[in-house]
């Protein structure tokens, strides 16, 4: 079992987390989206954090408690189980545990239980379903080695940015790179709103779509002006 992760400069994990994960899947060309079944159990959950990566046996969270026991502070938990949805492999009294550890964040692409519960602590929880069925506690399995989870490949040291509308990988080496693009796309729409606000222009000539819509051969049948 391999515990020592490569966690990345605390300066770009802050950085990234000024940004939604839309923004930064956007800004990074469109790549890095987990599968778009990985949701919070609360909308208002957010994170930012290094990944602490697990795999565990469908069904089966003994590798997931040891995980949490060997993570530390400001890591995100990240466990392959197979993408099974058919368990609680996750809840309460293990969220507590990762609360108190100082631990950013839980995700897995199997289901966790006690989602009322999860709420009231405000531990950012993400996961593939909610179950209430319990799992057994038999199989070892690696932990930080490369896994592959919500369709992406997720290293240890990693950085993940997670929210209401699902969760995106950074690579760390490029993660100043991200951080610009991502300033950048923000002062663009910035400047959107706002010509939006003034009524400076239609919407297709503000996002560029006049000529790309004229090739397209698109054809407007203007209404008759009396």
């Amino acid at each position: 079992m391999r515990t020592k992760v490569d966690r990345p400069d605390p300066e770009l994990v802050s950085g990234l987390s000024e940004y939604s994960a839309a923004t930064i899947h956007e800004a990074q060309g469109r790549k890095g989206a987990l599968s778009h079944r990985l949701k919070p159990v609360d909308p208002a959950m957010s994170f930012c954090g290094p990944a602490f990566t697990v795999s565990a046996q469908a069904g089966d969270n003994i590798m997931v408690q040891v995980a949490i026991t060997y993570a530390q502070p400001g890591d995100v938990i990240v466990v392959a189980g197979g993408e099974f949805p058919q368990a609680g492999s996750f809840g309460d009294v293990l969220a507590t545990a990762c609360h108190s550890k100082g631990l950013t964040a839980f995700v897995t692409d199997s289901g966790v239980r006690d989602s009322a519960e999860l709420r009231k602590l405000g531990f950012p929880v993400f996961s593939g379903s909610v179950c209430i069925e319990g799992t057994v506690k038999e199989t070892l399995g690696p932990i930080n080695q490369p896994i592959s989870v919500g369709g992406q490949i997720v290293r240890p040291g990693d950085i993940l940015r997670g929210d209401a509308d699902g969760i995106v990988v950074v690579d760390p080496a490029e993660a100043k790179t991200v951080i610009e693009s991502c300033r950048e796309r923000e002062e663009h729409e910035a400047w959107l709103r706002a010509q939006h606000r003034r009524g400076a222009a239609t919407l297709i000539e503000l996002h560029g779509l006049t000529e790309k819509l004229k090739a397209k051969g698109l054809v407007v049948e203007e209404d008759a002006v009396s």
